[in-house]
């Protein structure tokens, strides 16, 4: 079973390392001795991992990278003092981004597209300017109560209006976040990607 699981993992991260050695940054996470021990490939499916999914939690990354908390915790530390990865927290999350890719705001938004109810509120305002309080409750399956709080969070990280009704602010930044990280965003977002040019309206 043991001989498995370390298969598995090894799969993981030659597929996420894989990712990683397009990058810029890979040589930081290279060197003789990192190779000979196998850091190399750890640090490398560490970029290609936020290159895909960039604001995951610690947690997130940990696991879907198969990775030990110590062993995870040691490699990004090695990748943020090498100036490959930055981190901010985030309530009870610290989230993790490639380096000198993100401004400050799209890493806000980012970390708010990684909670399920805030993501589904702003796919749905982006697909429906119009929608109310009630609406996003009865369409996302939660009560009024839980849209009006996550909907106070959004207004303070910038993401939402509350001026006569909800609205996405910078709607253009909020829709590329999207439709280009889509698929690790789940099923609603994939599918809101796939309409997204029918969404974009321009209003000359």
């Amino acid at each position: 079973m043991a001989d498995g699981v370390d298969e598995n993992k090894r799969a993981t991260l030659r597929r996420f390392a894989a990712l990683g050695a397009a990058s810029p940054l890979v040589n930081v996470a290279s060197g003789d001795a990192d190779a000979a021990s196998g850091h190399s490939e750890t640090r490398e499916a560490i970029l290609g991992y936020l290159a895909t999914t960039p604001g995951a939690h610690f947690s997130k990354l940990r696991d879907d990278l198969k990775l030990g908390t110590g062993e995870a915790q040691h490699h990004l530390r090695r990748l943020a003092d090498a100036g490959a990865v930055t981190s901010r927290r985030d309530g009870d999350y610290r989230r993790f981004f490639p380096a000198e890719r993100f401004s400050a705001y799209e890493q806000r938004a980012l970390g708010y597209l990684r909670k399920e109810t805030p993501r589904g509120m702003l796919v749905e305002l982006l697909r429906d300017p119009d929608a109310t309080g009630q609406d996003l409750a009865a369409t996302l399956d939660v009560s009024t109560a839980t849209i009006s709080s996550h909907a106070a969070d959004l207004a303070d990280a910038g993401l939402l209006s509350r001026d006569g009704g909800y609205a996405v602010e910078r709607p253009e930044t909020v829709l590329t976040l999207l439709v280009r990280y889509a698929d690790s965003f789940g099923p609603r977002a994939i599918a809101f990607a796939d309409e997204a040019d029918s969404v974009i309206s321009y209003d000359p």
